[in-house]
């Protein structure tokens, strides 16, 4: 098995009003890839950090292989909520993949 944690910053220039609804978009986008992707196991997105975070969003995911993590990546309904939900939104990216038991 193995996680897939991303962590992004929100951009700055997204209005108040509009923080909420982008949050759910991404949240309701990737975790709505579970059984889209082969060997995407599960899928849990934080948007609700406290406020010493000095991140806004969260991906906390499960794949079954190495292999699976690299064919999420480009993955048609993954890139499309890449692109659509997450990218134009975001201006930071962490990433780490590890492998456990």
């Amino acid at each position: 098995m193995v996680k897939h944690i991303i962590l992004w910053k929100l951009r700055e220039d997204i209005p108040f009003e509009e923080l909420a609804d982008v949050k759910q978009g991404i949240k309701d986008g990737l975790e709505g890839l579970v059984g889209q992707v082969p060997g995407l196991v599960d899928v849990h997105v934080h948007t609700n950090g406290l406020p010493t975070s000095n991140v806004d969003v969260m991906l906390d995911s499960t794949l079954e292989s190495f292999e699976a993590l690299k064919g999420y990546a480009v993955h048609p309904a993954h890139v499309a909520v890449a692109d659509g939900k997450v990218r134009p939104y975001t201006c930071l990216r962490s990433c780490l993949d590890f492998e456990i038991q």
